[in-house]
């Protein structure tokens, strides 16, 4: 279970700035096969070996500056209500404000570690400016600069030192996550499966940031149900608060094996719902969508099935191999149908192929379509293996693997998808020197 730290403070400080600058080195490394960075407001950060996600509040407020005033304090005691550790970041430039002594006053009721980052002092003189956000009363503060890096170490070494070491999991069954936008109908979801009296029971655990888990066993089928939607929002934080959903997603996504994601058909497969698809992809999770309240979809005609699934596929490209089932939690139809396909879809990310067969199936393959030359230079792949990891990653032995482009990449997963089923499944592909 990963860690959350959430960046606050007012607009142009230089929140984003410095959360690009802990992601992209991440995200270099990471994600530069995919591409997919859509949603900029959450990533996943290491520092001296430890890692953890990051979100940064700022990215989510649009709108003028009295518009933010209330903002701001439901995002502040969001990220209070949610994160392990928090980094509120002013700026030496234009000193302390009034909304920075809002946050402040917030911050100080808060038992989690909270640091005082002070951005943009990248000079001496500017050091010194920096001694007034002692009037804060939040202790000792890190000075830095997020657009040249200057300071950032210090910050983070301090940061990682105070964040809770991850557990181990104890329970070797599977971990399923009902994720989706508010009022999509996760709760009723969990009822119909679990019957209402066993759900009312774990709502007494209302008070926990963390998501419930229910042992599921009925059919033949057992295993965990980590829950986001029974958990009560705090009065004084607005339903429709994106970054709410966001925040939650998060936490339910990062601790499980598959997720579910329930969308409204009504409302279609909009951003929010594309965030946390990508979310739940980028961090290799096992994937179902299930579209809910199809009977209350008005036109059949114009809007089918395949329509539906027609649109819902394009959005997410290139990673289309994902179940996509019409359920309706109301009349119970399918709901079943929708576990059957998630523990599918557990088996395929946990799925190991033996090397001799990977290469069996894939070498004629590539040999029948090699890579393309690149530069003169042919590609030769002599060897290919599954990687020893939780969820499929599969490295391909070549004389130059700098020159295998993403296209050719995507042909050997796809050819991987088509041999082996991983439906529902993120795979990542790797060229290695041999």
């Amino acid at each position: 279970m990963g860690a959350i730290v959430a960046i606050v403070g007012r607009p142009n400080v230089g929140k984003s700035t410095f959360f690009n600058r802990l992601i992209q080195r991440r995200e270099a490394i990471v994600d530069a096969s995919s591409g997919v960075t859509r949603d900029r407001h959450y990533g996943k950060s290491d520092w001296n070996g430890k890692e953890f996600s990051l979100i940064d509040t700022g990215g989510y407020v649009l709108g003028s500056d009295d518009i933010f005033e209330q903002e701001i304090d439901k995002q502040v005691e969001l990220a209070i209500e949610e994160a392990d550790a928090i980094i509120f970041m002013v700026d030496v430039e234009t000193g302390v404000t009034g909304m920075d002594e809002d946050v402040a006053k917030l911050l100080r009721r808060v038992n989690k570690p909270v640091f005082l980052a002070v951005n943009k002092v990248d000079n001496s003189m500017r050091e010194e400016d920096a001694v007034e956000f002692y009037s804060l009363g939040l202790g000792d503060y890190y000075t830095l600069s997020s657009i040249n890096g200057s300071g950032t170490g210090e910050l983070l070494d301090a940061l990682v030192e105070k964040l809770p070491e991850g557990e181990k999991e104890e329970s070797e069954l599977p971990r399923f996550a009902v994720v989706g936008r508010p009022n999509a109908g996760k709760s009723s979801f969990i009822n119909a499966l679990i019957g209402e009296e066993r759900y009312i029971v774990t709502d007494i655990a209302g008070t926990t940031r963390d998501s419930i888990d229910t042992t599921y066993n009925r059919f033949g089928f057992e295993f965990n149900l980590v829950d986001t939607a029974g958990i009560r929002r705090k009065s004084k934080v607005k339903e429709d608060l994106e970054f709410y959903s966001v925040m939650r997603s998060v936490r339910a996504i990062e601790n499980c094996d598959v997720c579910l994601l329930l969308l409204d058909a009504t409302r279609g497969f909009d951003g929010q719902v594309e965030n946390i698809f990508w979310l739940a992809a980028r961090n290799n999770k096992g994937i179902v969508i299930l579209v809910n309240k199809w009977d209350l979809v008005e036109d059949k005609e114009t809007n089918t099935i395949k329509q539906y699934t027609q649109k819902i596929k394009k959005a997410i490209e290139p990673f289309t191999d994902v179940p996509i089932l019409f359920i309706s939690v109301l009349t119970k139809q399918r709901i079943f149908k929708a576990i059957e396909t998630a523990v599918e879809v557990y088996q395929n990310r946990s799925k190991k192929i033996k090397t001799r067969e990977f290469n069996d199936v894939m070498l004629p393959l590539i040999e029948n379509y090699p890579p393309p030359a690149y530069k003169g230079k042919y590609v030769k792949i002599k060897f290919c293996t599954q990687l020893p990891t939780p969820y499929p990653q599969f490295a391909f032995f070549c004389n130059l693997p700098q020159y295998v482009r993403d296209p050719y990449k995507r042909y050997l997963e796809n050819k991987i998808r088509e041999e082996f089923d991983f439906t529902g499944v993120p795979i990542k592909v790797f060229m290695r020197k041999k």
